[in-house]
């Protein structure tokens, strides 16, 4: 049993569930069957409304371009806005509070995240954790639901265009998921996702603008929905894609992760990737703290305000003895 370091004071470190084991081997995935173990390959089935939906959204958001220009200035910061709470949606919250569980949180801020969580529409909470849960515990493998090793374009977009590879299903299903399901604003979520999204990914951000400055509909939808929401998923995609396959390794060279600064600053703090994948309860992903990460600085000031605690941080001398270890020497 792995101590981490809670307020100061080292404590066991609780397990999260099936995919959170034991520090020293957190990045050594099972390998599921494959068509590596031979097992004939199955043809890939291509999802055509996703393809679709994505090139019109990508295409949208190339004319959102166009209209920076003649938009008010109100509206570029409403737009920034949306895409930082967004964010917060998917980092502090179905990310660093339901997959790892990394930090505990009071009811107003779980709703607070979760509704945030609607506004970044990728996925909802049960789903997200579920698919994270597993990219951990299968990582780079057929079972990972965007295994960096089929590819950049893959990694990025591509698994979105195609259908779950069959382990990615049958292993989130082997998967303790209790903790979500015993969580109502996780369930409340879940039940009413379509509508929570339609509210809150497009109603909301483009009526602000109209009725409080007198945006028109047309350009608010486009900039504060539309660019936004395209912006906001490439972010984070990046994580998935660059931050697998650029960038230093100093905590483990034996996995695929890396520490790469560019995704950091986009994903407002998840570009630690390496440290991530070797210490996944640390609730800061990231040795440094505050440096280059506004999630962490948010659930700070979320348990500062006490509506947040229990964060869990890898101890100095655990990090310290990793990078001796099975680190490849760049920090």
């Amino acid at each position: 049993m792995v101590n981490v370091l809670q307020h100061g004071e080292r404590v066991p470190r609780e397990p999260l569930g099936e995919e959170d084991g034991k520090e020293d081997k957190a990045e050594r995935p099972e390998r599921p069957r494959s068509a590596r173990d031979g097992e004939p390959q199955r043809p890939r089935e291509v999802v055509w409304r996703n393809v679709v939906l994505m090139s019109l959204l990508h295409l949208g958001a190339l004319y959102a371009l166009f209209l920076i220009p003649r938009a008010l200035l109100l509206t570029w910061i409403w737009s920034y806005a949306c895409f930082m709470v967004s964010a917060l949606g998917v980092t502090a919250g179905a990310h660093r509070l339901w997959s790892h569980r990394s930090y505990k949180a009071k009811l107003p801020l779980r709703i607070f995240l979760a509704a945030a969580n609607s506004m970044a529409f990728q996925n909802d909470i049960f789903e997200w954790s579920r698919d994270h849960r597993v990219h951990h515990k299968y990582s780079e493998t057929d079972a990972d639901p965007h295994n960096a090793k089929r590819g950049f374009f893959f990694a990025h977009i591509g698994w979105l265009f195609v259908r779950k590879h069959r382990d990615v299903i049958e292993k989130g299903k082997r998967l303790d998921l209790s903790d979500l399901l015993a969580d109502p604003v996780v369930v409340f979520q879940r039940k009413y996702y379509r509508t929570s999204v339609v509210l809150m990914c497009f109603v909301v951000p483009t009526l602000v603008p109209w009725y409080f400055w007198g945006e028109s509909l047309w350009t608010a939808y486009f900039l504060s929905s539309i660019l936004r929401y395209t912006i906001s998923l490439n972010v984070s995609w990046l994580v998935n894609s660059a931050a697998h396959m650029y960038g230093n390794r100093p905590y483990d060279k034996t996995i695929s992760p890396r520490e790469n600064r560019f995704v950091t600053f986009g994903a407002i703090g998840e570009g630690f990737h390496n440290y991530h994948h070797t210490f996944p309860f640390d609730y800061s992903t990231s040795e440094f703290g505050l440096h280059l990460n506004p999630t962490t600085c948010f659930i700070d000031l979320m348990c500062w305000l006490r509506l947040a605690g229990s964060r869990k941080k890898a101890t100095p001398e655990m990090i310290q003895a990793r990078k001796l270890r099975t680190g490849d020497g760049s920090a």
